[in-house]
């Protein structure tokens, strides 16, 4: 790779730090969409996963939300998630900004042919983790127990920060906003960060089914980092943390990744022919 491809790499990843796009919650009632300045409107990954999911688990959410107590604790799940998420979240930018620091006081990048991107010495990263770490601030208690699974999780695996809450787009006519682009073990990795009150012990049919969309989503974000900056990521990781005891990791190989890609874009056709077809009935 050229040095010209790899500063556009690069730039472009850097790119994505900031979402280009408008969100519109008052056009289309039935869920999240995203506008360019074109106009060119863009679903989101999670409403086109929600549409387009297997109907035993449609039913089965259905039956669940007509539970006496299941806004309750929908909300308390929501907030669970979203203190885990902005914990590990602020672990992870203040690391990349430590480490970058460090690596430019000591000129101690690297650069990978494979992929274009820059590297500090896992050293580096491994000391600004401990430093971010040790920063910072404490979760709610409820989220503690799920905070404290994904940190000792990035702490022990994550040897380099390249991108962390990224947004993407996709021609296909979705677009979302990615947990991080990590090294996971040395592993260019696209990783999605979820929550789970389901024990250790759960069947494996039931973790299956929880797993299903989750790679899919995946491998939506890994199509739209490639379409904005050629970077065709190795590895898919979804770490699922828990109330006690270490995260449930489920981790996608390149070809599984591959697949996970293909079978999200074949959800994504049935969604918009889905709404077409409800469009046209109208």
């Amino acid at each position: 790779m050229s040095l010209t491809n790899r500063a556009g790499t690069q730039d472009a990843l850097a790119g994505l730090r900031k979402w280009r796009l408008e969100r519109d919650d008052e056009s289309d009632p039935g869920g999240r969409v995203y506008r360019d300045k074109a106009g060119t409107v863009y679903h989101s990954v999670t409403r086109i996963l929600s549409a387009t999911a297997p109907e035993h688990q449609q039913k089965a959410l259905q039956r669940w939300l007509e539970r006496p107590d299941s806004e309750r604790d929908r909300a308390m799940a929501a907030e669970r998630g979203t203190q885990a998420h902005n914990h590990a979240e602020f672990l992870l930018k203040t690391a990349r900004k430590l480490a970058a620091n460090a690596a430019n006081k000591r000129s101690a990048w690297s650069v990978s042919p494979s992929d274009g991107l820059m590297r500090p010495p896992s050293a580096i990263t491994a000391w600004a983790l401990q430093r971010a770490i040790q920063g910072a601030p404490r979760p709610a208690w409820s989220a503690s127990g799920f905070a404290r699974g994904l940190r000792h999780w990035i702490e022990g695996n994550v040897t380099a920060i390249h991108a962390v809450e990224f947004s993407i787009y996709h021609p296909a006519g979705f677009a979302g906003s990615a947990d991080g682009l990590l090294d996971v073990g040395g592993t260019l990795s696209v990783v999605d960060f979820k929550t789970t009150k389901a024990s250790a012990h759960q069947n494996s049919d039931s973790k299956e089914a929880r797993l299903h969309s989750y790679r899919h989503q995946l491998g939506g974000y890994s199509l739209g980092l490639r379409h904005l900056t050629g970077i065709n990521v190795p590895q898919g990781v979804i770490v699922t943390a828990r109330r006690t005891g270490a995260p449930e990791i489920t981790v996608l190989s390149e070809a599984e990744l591959r697949l996970a890609e293909e079978a999200f874009l074949e959800r994504v056709e049935r969604y918009f022919k889905a709404a077409s077809v409800s469009e046209t009935q109208r």
